[in-house]
């Protein structure tokens, strides 16, 4: 059979360009075909961090760390509900990759280097200068350059299979041959019916549900793949990472909470250090009675959100939490989304918990500001304010904004699509949000950009 082309890789984002460089130089004539109308996929929108350890720029920042270390964290914080050799393949790749990326001009400073999630004090979080567009951008020059052809516009509808090996596939119309398909087209999160089957924790918010990822994430590899009897991965099935907001406004998203906020539960009592990571406020929230909290502020918060304690995303100077200004506020008080009440006790009737409890846990923390230091959820006090001045407003929040999935097809160390049979499909890979079992419980900043562009 005559090939079109060696390798034609499904997807634009960062898997799919990593995998058309090094298909590409390793001799292959690559095509890359697109579904939306331009290239990036998610990553050019996302924030760049690379989650790796044992890296150059990690020493040059004083930093260490090696492969054995990020194994054993991955692996103890997913439960071991990862299948080990994947995970290993992550850490262990995940050094050299960031040097690749590095050789190919993508820019990593000590200084921007950070503590991308749970570990102790280890920072793993590599920022890309000029975030993801900058590293997209990077990774897409260097493959124009060097001949991988793009087409924006074409999306897949079908993989073409001979004697149980990828041949090819169909897109708009048209038939295409190639020795090997990399499936890297992203995840699921633009499709709310795969959602309910595959990620049910995030599909089930109704019109609280906000997906920041892009809408050509249709779930293209896990249909496409189904279609010639590939395997989906059912050690990451319902997992991904969900962030906490209020329900205001789904364009506004933010990974952060300000430090000033106080979260409690339905039960009235503060759960967690508010600052807590994003790869763990999910879960804790969600465990909560009704999956669900609330944020109290005072009303020199209130009046004062966007000024002098105005609260900035600390991984994006300058950015806004635009949920949490005074302007926005002031709409969702009128819209009836924030609750306003004289007194605490009074706070806790308006949003139905108990108005004892929420007393109680208001005067601890005020006297943990005052002190200090939170003598129960340490949290760090830098930026914190007593809850004192009423009138007193409380907004519920919810896990409900999707950034991405961890479900995708189950591939191997080698990236290789296996089948129901746990048999590796012949001419079919995928990476990035297309493959499942690598990214469990999310890390934090990183995880996600670091196994597209490994595997």
């Amino acid at each position: 059979m005559a090939r079109d082309y060696d390798v034609i890789v499904v997807g634009s984002g960062g898997a799919g360009h990593c995998a058309a460089i090094e298909a590409n130089a390793a001799g292959a004539r690559v095509l890359v075909l697109e579904a939306a109308e331009r290239i990036g996929g998610t990553t050019i929108t996302a924030g760049g961090v690379f989650y790796a350890a044992g890296t150059s720029v990690q020493r040059a920042a004083g930093v260490e760390d090696s492969a054995d270390r990020l194994y054993e964290h991955y692996m103890t914080f997913n439960q071991w509900r990862l299948d080990p050799s994947l995970v290993r393949r992550y850490c262990d790749d995940s050094g050299p990759t960031v040097e690749w990326l590095i050789g190919l001009g993508v820019e990593y400073r000590p200084e921007d280097l950070y503590r991308a999630g749970i570990e102790l004090g280890t920072r793993r979080g590599h920022l890309a200068h000029g975030y993801g567009h900058q590293y997209l951008t990077t990774l897409h020059n260097h493959a124009a350059g060097r001949g991988v052809e793009f087409v924006c516009n074409t999306r897949v509808s079908r993989l073409l299979a001979e004697a149980g090996r990828v041949t090819g596939l169909e897109a708009s119309g048209e038939t295409l041959h190639a020795a090997a398909v990399v499936l890297a087209c992203g995840g699921l999160g633009a499709n709310r019916e795969m959602l309910q089957q595959y990620y049910p924790d995030a599909a089930r918010y109704d019109d609280w549900h906000h997906y920041i990822g892009a809408p050509s994430n249709q779930g293209d590899a896990i249909t496409l793949g189904i279609g010639i009897g590939a395997a989906v991965a059912r050690s990451t099935l319902n997992r991904g990472v969900l962030l906490r907001a209020p329900h205001f406004n789904n364009t506004e998203n933010e990974g952060f909470m300000p430090p000033w906020l106080v979260l409690v539960n339905r039960e009235g009592r503060r759960f967690i250090d508010e600052t807590a990571n994003y790869a763990v406020m999910d879960d804790v929230i969600n465990a909560q009675t009704g999956a669900h909290c609330f944020g109290i502020i005072d009303h020199a918060i209130f009046l004062d959100a966007d000024g002098t304690s105005g609260y900035h995303d600390p991984f994006n100077p300058g950015a806004r939490c635009p949920n949490w200004e005074r302007r926005m506020l002031e709409t969702q008080l009128e819209r009836g989304r924030v609750a306003r009440a004289e007194t605490i006790a009074g706070l806790a009737e308006a949003i139905g918990v108990h108005p004892g409890a929420l007393v109680n846990n208001i005067e601890r923390y005020n006297r943990f500001v005052a002190g200090g230091s939170d003598e129960q959820f340490f949290k760090p006090m830098k930026g914190t304010v007593p809850i004192a001045t009423p009138p007193f407003h409380a907004t519920e929040l919810r896990s409900a904004t999707m950034v991405n999935s961890s479900v995708g097809l189950q591939i191997d160390t080698d990236a290789r699509v296996h089948d129901e049979a746990d048999a590796p499909i012949p001419g079919l890979y995928a990476a990035g949000e297309a493959a499942g079992g690598v990214v469990g419980k999310y890390l934090g900043g990183g995880n996600s950009i670091g196994m597209g562009a490994i595997f």
